[in-house]
């Protein structure tokens, strides 16, 4: 038998991979695309070249790091740390650090970027985002404690 804070904590980690990968997609990706049409990154977001470490298209290279960053963002990061913002802040800064210092040489790409400065903004831009994307989705995907509320409902009377 599981116990409950196992299945919490494998809950929060399963939650973390969905809400990362969705945040990615979502959050990450369209603030590059954004970043792109106004003429401030080079190339487009949503891009389907192939990639390394794995050959897979970037886009699905992208929103896999996004999930496993999330997975490990919800253990690491506690839910009620102060206010939203510090904790979202916190979630893209630790994948900005993941991004520059692990997946870049992953690929065999230059840690942060070569340390030029347009590309490490355009990236810390993008992160940070996909840190307030994902403290926006998580909590929408916390289940809540139904066993309360219709306990609550049960001893509520309609008719008297």
């Amino acid at each position: 038998m599981i116990s409950s804070s196992a299945n919490a904590v494998s809950t929060r980690i399963f939650l973390g991979l969905v809400a990362g990968a969705l945040s990615m997609l979502l959050f990450h990706q369209t603030t590059l695309q954004l970043l792109y049409w106004i003429g401030l990154n080079s190339h487009p977001a949503f891009r389907l070249s192939v990639v390394a470490p794995f050959n897979v298209p970037m886009i699905v290279s992208i929103t896999f790091w996004g999930a496993i960053f999330g997975a490990v963002v919800s253990v690491i990061v506690p839910r009620h740390l102060g206010s939203w913002l510090l904790r979202s802040a916190l979630a893209g800064l630790f994948v900005v650090l993941m991004a520059w210092f692990v997946v870049r040489p992953l690929a065999g790409h230059p840690a942060a970027f070569g340390w030029h400065s347009r590309s490490m903004a355009l990236s810390f831009t993008a992160n940070i985002m996909w840190g307030f994307g994902f403290t926006l989705i998580q909590p929408i995907l916390s289940p809540r404690c139904l066993l309360s509320r219709s306990k609550a409902w049960a001893q509520h009377h309609l008719a008297t």
